[in-house]
């Protein structure tokens, strides 16, 4: 039973992108839930399901090695190694999980089915928040692109993944409650129902032009390569100034804000709208000295900044820094000495329109995104993907970014150093996009959108509170039992 767990972990993320094969990540869950099912304790519960993350994050998240063996210079036993304690680390959150269903598990089909996927929707919420997140190949992304999907606005990703899970499992009992198919096809129908439902409305239209340099990371943070950046991006954007808004990437330029400012200055001059650009920002601290921030700012016609509140562990900033900087170059990144931003930034106003801005992987936030995306016109995301080399880790990304455009509403700009750079329709669908690895200029009109989505309202809370309930209810009665 350990072997077919660690198998249904390691297909799992074939659901993902880029693969895109979505039964299969339900194929996986179902598989997960019979190991457990069939756990003669809670300690094999435990084991089956951390098994089942083993192979699930060693298979969807193996960028990870990338990013420290290639771009952090780790020898390849060490990046092993690292990579195995990232690996066993987070199956303990699967490993928990199954343990946790055991304990409730009733040996009623209907009530396992809601226990389980209620169990596995507080997990994935969880993962939004708790040690700072990890919201990575969660199921629904997988259901990106089936008719479920449109049930993002009202209840985000988790309860798209819950829509598939129940669907799922509830065919599995079926052979002893037929019934069930009927419980399956509620979320097909429901979704099907509001596919076409409009829960946003455009208002003004404009043109955009998003900037991807193509910049070697091995390169990029060299002294001798300030110069040819700057330049780099000047040529590629020397045709994009005639629109209402241009975007450069995360880290587009490597020096700090105050000493870009005559560059930035220049820009602004050329622009007949705004530029939205990454670099990083000095700022004083009360103790001595400064700290320095991944932001992004505007310039030209418009105003605000937006310091970066997600900061990559590794990439951004160092956990147990005194212990760890300078024993490897993967823990002496350059920027790995950032400092998160504030909670609350106000929102950034470009060419007359408010910008929601998410640097990077904050994109796989939610809620982070909902927050400022309602009281958007639009959301925008740089990113620099060159940390995932040629891995599947920037498909992933794209198709977490699409998501959150779907769940608010709002049109979604994705600028990247090196793809995939993107303009993403406020149904989640991609309008245009530039081939990865390439310089390029993606040129395309969108709208400002208005309204809220119940998913920017009430972010993942009906169906947190929903989920409590339906695992008090299972706990219940199997103690009476």
């Amino acid at each position: 039973m350990g072997a077919a767990a660690l198998f249904a972990g390691a297909i799992y993320p074939l659901g993902f992108a880029p693969f895109k094969w979505w039964v299969i990540a339900l194929v996986s869950a179902v598989l997960l839930y019979i190991a457990i099912k069939n756990a003669a304790t809670g300690r094999r519960a435990f084991l089956w399901a951390w098994l089942f993350g083993v192979g699930k994050y060693a298979v969807g998240a193996s960028w990870i090695y990338v990013s420290i063996h290639v771009h952090g210079q780790a020898p390849i036993p060490l990046a092993l190694m690292l990579v195995a304690v990232f690996v066993g680390g987070m199956a303990l959150f699967s490993g928990v999980y199954g343990w946790c269903w055991f304990s409730v598990r009733t040996g009623r089909p209907v009530i396992d089915v809601m226990s389980f996927v209620s169990i596995w929707a507080l997990g994935e919420w969880l993962l939004t928040w708790l040690f700072t997140g990890f919201p990575w190949l969660f199921i629904g992304y997988a259901l990106l692109d089936t008719p479920l999907a449109s049930l993002a606005p009202i209840g985000g990703v988790v309860l798209v993944g819950v829509a598939g899970l129940v669907s799922v499992l509830c065919v599995l009992e079926a052979w002893k409650r037929p019934p069930l198919l009927v419980v399956a096809a509620v979320p097909w129908l429901v979704a099907w129902v509001i596919y076409d439902q409009t829960w946003v409305s455009p208002v003004k239209r404009f043109s955009v032009a998003l900037v991807q340099g193509n910049i070697a990371q091995e390169t990029k943070w060299l002294p001798e390569s300030v110069q040819p950046i700057l330049e780099r991006y000047a040529a590629l954007s020397e045709s994009a100034w005639e629109n209402d808004l241009v975007i450069w990437p995360e880290a587009a330029i490597t020096v700090p804000y105050t000493q870009a400012l005559p560059y930035l200055t220049d820009m602004a001059d050329r622009t007949k709208g705004a530029l939205i650009l990454g670099l990083p920002v000095l700022e004083s601290v009360s103790e001595g000295g400064y700290v320095h921030h991944n932001a992004a700012v505007v310039v030209g016609d418009g105003s605000g900044r937006y310091i970066k509140r997600k900061l990559v562990p590794f990439g951004e900033f160092v956990p147990f820094e005194g212990v760890l900087r300078g024993v490897i170059t993967f823990f002496n990144l350059p920027m790995s000495t950032a400092r998160a931003g504030p909670k609350q930034q106000a929102l950034a106003v470009a060419a007359g329109l408010k910008v929601a801005i998410a640097i990077c992987y904050e994109v796989a936030y939610p809620r982070l995104v909902a927050t400022d995306a309602a009281g958007a016109d639009l959301i925008v995301n740089i990113s620099n993907d060159t940390w995932f080399g040629r891995s599947i880790g920037p498909m992933q990304h794209m198709q977490i970014a699409r998501m959150r455009a779907l769940e608010n509403g709002r049109y979604l700009l994705r600028a990247t150093n090196n793809g995939i750079t993107a303009i993403v329709a406020p149904n989640g669908k991609v309008v245009s996009k530039l081939p990865q690895f390439e310089q390029g200029v993606l040129v395309g009109e969108v709208a400002a959108m208005r309204g809220l989505t119940p998913y920017s309202r009430w972010f993942d809370m009906p169906v947190v509170l929903l989920s409590m309930v339906l695992v008090a209810v299972a706990a219940l009665v199997r103690r009476r039992n």
